[in-house]
């Protein structure tokens, strides 16, 4: 079986949690299903859930070379500079990053986030379409504040050819 989940904000990529923060078992009441990779709480968008561990191995590990596409929303405007550093890989405390697809592009779209993101009024915000082969912890938010453009907004558009298209926050469907 393989579920697209569309993640809201704020919500643990895990079906418990010791601390009552929501998690995935608020939206998704299938039992016997299992995030395939991992998405931050403050992060948004596509989870794929499955109960077939050689699938979820495939889609999570970065071996497989599976894309995950992302809308990231930055504080500024990045440069032609600060694109090419995020297109030819960033240096991280843990290594560089494989080179990932950068571009700036108009703001997706898409639902508002409640709570909304914080603006200033000096400091315009930009949008960025990321495209990443990999999966190390908080890379997207980390690649962009390494560039200068700290993330304000995070969602994941797809993984592979799955995508959230027509599913809302909280919404999932079940595809196979």
């Amino acid at each position: 079986m393989v579920i697209l989940f569309n993640k809201p904000f704020n919500v643990l990529c895990q079906f418990t949690d010791k601390e009552g923060r929501k998690t995935i078992s608020d939206f998704v009441q299938i039992k016997n299903v299992y995030a395939a990779g991992r998405l931050d709480y403050d992060s948004e968008g596509l989870v794929v859930l499955t109960d077939d561990g050689k699938l979820q191995n495939k889609i999570s590990d970065p071996e497989h070379k599976l894309e995950k596409f992302y809308w990231v929303q930055v504080e500024g405007t990045p440069n032609d500079k600060s694109l090419n550093i995020l297109r030819t890989g960033v240096l991280l405390n843990d290594g560089k990053t494989k080179p990932a697809e950068a571009k700036l592009i108009s703001e997706p779209q898409i639902w508002e986030r409640v709570p909304s993101i914080r603006e200033r009024n000096n400091i315009p915000t930009s949008w960025i379409e990321l495209k990443i082969s990999e999966g190390k912890n908080r890379q997207v938010r980390r690649m962009t504040a390494a560039v200068g453009y700290p993330t304000l907004r995070l969602i994941r558009y797809s993984i592979g050819d799955w995508n959230i298209d027509n599913l809302k926050p909280g919404d999932y469907q079940i595809i196979k």
